[in-house]
C-alpha cells in the first residue's frame, strides 16, 4: 500500500528536524569531559591569531586529548588546528568567524577518525557558550593619568632595544598596567611589544635609540591581558608618552662644590664625628692592605693644613672590619664599636672617650678587654641602637669570614640570668640580603627594622613583632630588589617638628637588584593606618650610597656606584654627582642635582656632617680593577655656605637637657631676623655602609625676644630618644657652628658600664 501524503509529510519533517542535530564527520560527541561539546569551524589568522594560549605540537593529539588538556588549565574553549596543534582560551580573539564545517577536514594525527581544523582553519569545542571578541585596536582613550598615544615605533636595526627595562607580563599584559608600572617608578615613556612585554624609559630613548615610526596598523598584536587592544608588534613598539613628565629635578645655579681636605691614612670603614669635634675612623685591623695600619685613626679638623698634626694614631685590639658603631648618651659621649670580621672580633665591645679638642691633642685610646666584656653571639656586618630606655639594641649580622647567618638580637648591656639573645625568623628567612639592618626609634616608641626587601614594627618592650609593614619596593622590573647589604641603599627618617603631632616618615634611597642599581628612593609612615610605600625617581641608579642629614633639614646623597652590589669587586660605573633631597617639597620635586667629583667612592665610602655644616667625604675600598683604595679625603659645601652668606653664630651655657627644659642661647646673626631664623638638632651618628645608626633630625620650638632665644627641648625620649646632638642656629637658609647638647640623660646608665678597672666611665 502506497503511502498518504499524511505520512509522507510526517516523514519528511521527522527527517528535517534530525538532520538539524546531524554534527560534521569527524567531530566527536561523546566521552568528553562534561559540559563540552562541539562549537563550530573557525578561520585562524584572518585578522590574527584567534587563540591566545597554545599547548605544544602533538603527533598523537586527539580530540579528546587537546580539551583535556585545556581544561585542566582552567580554559572553558578548545580548538585544534592541523591535525597536531591544540590552542586554549576563554575567549576568541582578533574578530574570529566561522567557516564551512567541511573545511575543518583533517584527521587528528592521534585519530583518523576525528577532525582537528585544517589549515588556518580550527575545530573549535566549548565548556558553554563561545564569545567571540573583536579585532583589537590601539588604545588611545581612557588612559591612566597624563599618558597619550605617541604612535607605532620600531626597534632600532642594530639589535639593542628603545628602552632599558622589559617586563614580561605573559598572561596579563595590558597598556593601562604598562602605563601604571612605568609611571608608578617614574618613567614618562613606555612601550608595548610582542603583545606580552611592558618596557619603560624615558623619552630621550625613544628620540635616541628608535629605528623610527611604523604605520599605527603595523603594531596589530593583541595583549596578553586584554586582547581588544594591541600591544605592538614583533620588534614594533605601540609607545605612549606622560605628558607633563612625572619627576621635576632641580638644577640650580648654585650647586655646592666638593673639595679637597687632606690626604688620608687608611680608609676608614667607620666614621664618627665626636664632642671633641674630631672625627673618629676605625678600619680593618688584621686584615687591612696596610701592614703598620693600627685599625684606628683620629682627624683634626683644625689641623688639615699639617698632615702630622692633623691625624692621631690609634689602635684597637681586633678585626672591626665590618663591625658597627653608635655615640651612647653618657657624659663622655662615648663612641661604642661592637662586633667584627673574625674569631673574637666577632663578638668584640670596643669604646673610645672623645678627649682634647679642635688643635689639641687628646690621649684617649679605644678601650677592650674581649674576657671581661662581649656580646653573647657573633656578629659581622650588625646593626645598633640606642632604645627610648637607654639600653642598646644589637641586631644581625654573620658569625663572621662570610660565614653563617647570625639571625638574632640581643641587648647590652647584657642582662642578668642567662643567654638573652632572640632567634628572628624573618632575618633567617631572608638571609644573606639582611645585613647592617635598618633600626629607627618610631614616635610611639616602637621600633621600625627594615632588611632586605621587608620591613616591621617591633614592641620595645619584649621586641617581638607587632606589625609586618608591605614590603618594600624595588626596582620596576623586578620586586625582589633589596635594600639592605649587600644590595646596600641608605635610611634616615624626615625631619620631627614640633608640636611633633606629624606622623613620622622613613626615607630609603638606593640599593641593588642583584646587580642592577636601583634609581629611586622609597618613603613610608609606618605608623599611620594602613601605611604605604611611594616611589621617587632619582636621576641616577646608585647603589652604596651614602645620605648625610643637612641642619636645614636637607639630605645629601653621595658616593655609590650605578651598576653592581656592595663587596670588594663586585660594583662599577662610580656615580660621582652629589643630591640634595628636600622633604620640605611635593613628592617627585623634592630632588636638586648638585656638583660632581672626581673622585669614585664605592665600596666602604661615608659621607659625615661637620660642625661647620659641610659634609666629610671618605673611604672607598672596591678592589675593582682601575679602582684605587682611596685614601683621599673631601668636604662638600652644600649649596648654604656657597651663596655669599655669612654664617651666624650663637653662645650657649646650659649643654645637659632634660625633657621639655628651656634653655637660652644668644645669637648673632647677619642676614636676616630672627623672624625667619630656624634652630635644629641634628642627632650623633656613626657611619658605616651608608648606614648612618642613629640619624635623627628635630626642628624644636623656640621664642626669641631680641637677640635672646628660648630653646624647648623635646618632650620625652620617644620623640627624641635620649642621646648627643649638634644644636644650629640657621639665619634663613645659612647654618651656624654647632655645639653639642645632650638631650634626655643617661636611663640606661650606661656612663657606668662596664664596670671594669680598664675602661673609663665618665658617669651617666
Amino acid at each position: 500500500m502506497a503511502p498518504s501524503l499524511l505520512a509522507l509529510g510526517v516523514f519528511s519533517l521527522l527527517f528535517a528536524s534530525a538532520s538539524a542535530f546531524i554534527l560534521p564527520r569527524g567531530t566527536v560527541n561523546s566521552g568528553l569531559p562534561s559540559g563540552w561539546k562541539y562549537s563550530s569551524c573557525y578561520i585562524d589568522n584572518a585578522h590574527g591569531r584567534i587563540f591566545a594560549t597554545q599547548v605544544p605540537d602533538n603527533n598523537g593529539l586527539t580530540v579528546e586529548s587537546c580539551i583535556n588538556a585545556c581544561a585542566e588549565q582552567g580554559f572553558s574553549i578548545s580548538g585544534m588546528e592541523f591535525g597536531v596543534q591544540c590552542f586554549c582560551g576563554n575567549q576568541l580573539i582578533n574578530g574570529a568567524t566561522t567557516a564551512p564545517d567541511d573545511d575543518c577536514s583533517t584527521p587528528c594525527g592521534g585519530s583518523g577518525s576525528e577532525s582537528c581544523g585544517g589549515p588556518n582553519r580550527l575545530s573549535v569545542y566549548s565548556k558553554g557558550g563561545v564569545d567571540v571578541l573583536p579585532v583589537p585596536t590601539t588604545l588611545t582613550t581612557g588612559l591612566p593619568g597624563n599618558w597619550k598615544y605617541s604612535g607605532c615605533i620600531k626597534e632600532p636595526a642594530n639589535g639593542q632595544r628603545t628602552f632599558p627595562y622589559q617586563i614580561i607580563n605573559t598572561n596579563n599584559n595590558s597598556v593601562t598596567a604598562c602605563l601604571n608600572q612605568c609611571a608608578k617608578f617614574g618613567y614618562p615613556a613606555a612601550g608595548l611589544e610582542f603583545g606580552d612585554e611592558c618596557w619603560c624609559g624615558d623619552v630621550s630613548d625613544a628620540t635616541n635609540n628608535s629605528g623610527g615610526t611604523a604605520p599605527d596598523t603595523a603594531c596589530n598584536i593583541a595583549c596578553s591581558g586584554d586582547p581588544v587592544h594591541n600591544c605592538g608588534a614583533g620588534n614594533l613598539l605601540s609607545y605612549y608618552t606622560y605628558e607633563g613628565g612625572l619627576n621635576t629635578w632641580h638644577q640650580p645655579a648654585n650647586t655646592g662644590r666638593y673639595e679637597f681636605l687632606i690626604g688620608g691614612v687608611v680608609v676608614p670603614l667607620v666614621v664618627t664625628l665626636g664632642i671633641n669635634n674630631k672625627i673618629a675612623m676605625v678600619e680593618k685591623f688584621g686584615t687591612s692592605e696596610y701592614a703598620n695600619s693600627t685599625g684606628a685613626y683620629e682627624l683634626d679638623l683644625s689641623m688639615v693644613d699639617d698632615f702630622d698634626k692633623a691625624w692621631h694614631t690609634m689602635h684597637v685590639k681586633s678585626d672591626v672590619f665590618c663591625s658597627a658603631s653608635i655615640v651612647l648618651p653618657d657624659k663622655g659621649a662615648r663612641q661604642l664599636n661592637i662586633g667584627g670580621w673574625s674569631f673574637e672580633s666577632t663578638q668584640g665591645v670596643r669604646l673610645y672617650t672623645p678627649d682634647g679638642s679642635p688643635g689639641v691633642p687628646g690621649t684617649n685610646d679605644w678601650e677592650e678587654n674581649f674576657n671581661e666584656l662581649h656580646l653573647q653571639r657573633q656578629r659581622w656586618y650588625p646593626t645598633a641602637l640606642v632604645l627610648v630606655n637607654g639600653s642598646i639594641l644589637v641586631m644581625g649580622g654573620e658569625v663572621g669570614s662570610n660565614g653563617a647567618p647570625e639571625p638574632s638580637l640581643e641587648i647590652l648591656p647584657t642582662p642578668p640570668g642567662g643567654p638573652t639573645w632572640k632567634f628572628l625568623d624573618y632575618l633567617n628567612r631572608t638571609d644573606p640580603n639582611n645585613l647592617y639592618p635598618y633600626l629607627i626609634n618610631l614616635p610611639s616608641g616602637r621600633i621600625f627594622v627594615g632588611y632586605y626587601n621587608e620591613a616591621r614594627i617591633l614592641d620595645p618592650n619584649t621586641l617581638d613583632t607587632v606589625q609586618v609593614l608591605p614590603n618594600i619596593p624595588g626596582s620596576v622590573t623586578s620586586f625582589l630588589a633589596g635594600r639592605t647589604y649587600p644590595m646596600e641603599g641608605s635610611a634616615v627618617t624626615f625631619p620631627q617638628h614640633a608640636p611633633y603631632t606629624d606622623p613620622m616618615t622613613v626615607l630609603i634611597c638606593g640599593g641593588s637588584n642583584f646587580g642592577v642599581a636601583l634609581d629611586n628612593c622609597v618613603t613610608i609612615q609606618p605608623e599611620v593606618p594602613n601605611a604605604q610605600w611611594t616611589i621617587e625617581r632619582m636621576p641616577s641608579k646608585r647603589a652604596m650610597p651614602c645620605m648625610a642629614a643637612l641642619p636645614d633639614g636637607t639630605f645629601l646623597i653621595v658616593n655609590g656606584a650605578q651598576q653592581g652590589v656592595a663587596g670588594f669587586g663586585l660594583g662599577a660605573d662610580p656615580n660621582l654627582q652629589a643630591l640634595l633631597y628636600d622633604p620640605s617639597q611635593p613628592l617627585g620635586s623634592r630632588i636638586s642635582i648638585l656638583n660632581t667629583t672626581i673622585v669614585a667612592r664605592m665600596y666602604h665610602s661615608e659621607a659625615t656632617l661637620l660642625y661647620d655644616g659641610r659634609v666629610l667625604i671618605s673611604g672607598s675600598d672596591p678592589q675593582t680593577p682601575g679602582l684605587p683604595e682611596e685614601m683621599r679625603i673631601e668636604v662638600y659645601y652644600p649649596p648654604y655656605l656657597t651663596d655669599g652668606r655669612q654664617q651666624p653664630s650663637f653662645t650657649i651655657d646650659e649643654t645637659d637637657w632634660s625633657y621639655g627644659s628651656q634653655h637660652q642661647i644668644k645669637v648673632t646673626l647677619h642676614e636676616g631676623g630672627t623672624s625667619t631664623m630656624r634652630v635644629s638638632l641634628v642627632a650623633a651618628t656613626s657611619s658605616t655602609h651608608g648606614n648612618a645608626m642613629g640619624s635623627r633630625t628635630i626642628f624644636p620650638e623656640f621664642s626669641c625676644n631680641g637677640d635672646t632665644c628660648t630653646i624647648t627641648a623635646p618632650p620625652n625620649a620617644k620623640i627624641c630618644p635620649p642621646g648627643w646632638h649638634q644644636l644650629f642656629v640657621l639665619d634663613g637658609p645659612t647654618p651656624s657652628f654647632s655645639h653639642w647638647v645632650r638631650i634626655g640623660g643617661d636611663p640606661g646608665r650606661l656612663g657606668e658600664w662596664p664596670n671594669f678597672s680598664d675602661f673609663t666611665l665618665p658617669g651617666s
